[in-house]
């Protein structure tokens, strides 16, 4: 779980600066606290004007704003909640979470983006008006109606952000807070190519323990698909929790990290806490061990669990 330019140029001040950036889970890392509940949804806002911004510097990396009309990229999307209700955004407006809205490190104010969920191909239409995100390697901060609709419920997911040129009546569909209906679905081909190139890139760091569990999207590629179809069953192994199994034998504690109907968010898992992926039916576990012990098995559920994971257990492995 988690200014800089507000008007034009960038306002100085470190504690502005992180204000507007980077999210993780529905919180900004040292953010500022709940503003004003959020506008209500009809008030339209301003495509003009169109706001770049100077360069400036988060954490030591300098990031240059850049109109590129044929921006197009895979990485990791987050999202953030309410508790910047109210608070302006990088272009002067303020943040409605219920808007469908993003921050992005470097395109115009505002920049109209699909953003499509590689996990399940679904891609939805966002207007970006702010910053960030300034945390981990995370390419777009998501709102969290815009999270929503995408189907994402929390942590991270690979994404694929390309500008896009929408049509007026879409355009002011969004600046009036409603969403628009979701594209065409990605063709399987494609997102195999996609996935590929995720696939390289390094998985943002895990939340600490206090952070929401991970959750999928949804595994059906459908505008009906609703957030959480896809969820994680912890209870599906046919291991015994080990607080109610006979003592173990050396080298057959495991921990059960997450099951997941989505091969791809189990790899992504597994390479986070360092665990290995097996199939069971339909779903796909995360599993960290075996230990020859019960002190080594508690020390990797404990890394697990500060990775976010916090439903982690440890099993008996038959």
């Amino acid at each position: 779980m988690r200014s800089i330019d507000r008007g034009g140029g960038l306002i100085a001040g470190a504690a502005l600066l992180l204000s507007g950036c980077g999210s993780f889970d529905g919180t900004r890392g040292d953010g500022p606290t709940a503003g004003p509940a959020p506008s209500a949804a009809g008030s339209l806002v301003s495509d003009t004007p169109v706001k770049l911004g100077n360069p400036y510097a988060v954490g030591g990396v300098t990031y240059t704003p850049v109109d590129v009309a044929d921006y197009d990229a895979v990485g990791y999307a987050s999202w953030y909640g309410d508790e910047l209700a109210g608070k302006p955004t990088a272009n002067g407006e303020k943040f409605d979470p219920a808007r469908i809205s993003a921050a992005h490190k470097t395109l115009p104010l505002p920049s109209y983006v699909e953003v499509t969920a590689l996990d399940t191909g679904r891609t939805i239409l966002v207007r970006v008006n702010d910053r960030g995100p300034m945390a981990n390697d995370r390419l777009i901060d998501l709102s969290r109606a815009a999270a929503e609709q995408l189907g994402l419920s929390s942590g991270v997911a690979a994404v694929r952000v390309r500008r896009t040129n929408p049509p007026a009546a879409e355009r002011a569909q969004l600046r009036a807070g409603k969403p628009v209906p979701e594209r065409i679905v990605t063709p399987q081909s494609l997102l195999a190519i996609l996935r590929a190139k995720a696939k390289k890139l390094p998985v943002p760091a895990m939340a600490p323990a206090a952070a929401v569990t991970i959750e999928p999207p949804p595994p059906v590629a459908s505008a009906k698909a609703k957030p959480g179809d896809d969820r994680i069953d912890m209870g599906t192994s046919t291991a015994k929790p080990a607080a109610s199994a006979s003592p173990a034998k050396d080298g057959n504690i495991v921990v059960q990290v997450a099951a997941f109907s989505s091969e791809a968010r189990a790899d992504a898992t597994a390479t986070a806490v360092g665990g290995t992926v097996s199939r069971s039916g339909n779903l796909w576990r995360v599993r960290m061990g075996p230990f020859a012990s019960q002190a080594e098995a508690q020390a990797a559920l404990d890394r697990a669990k500060a990775k976010g994971f916090r439903d982690a257990m440890l099993l008996h492995d038959r």
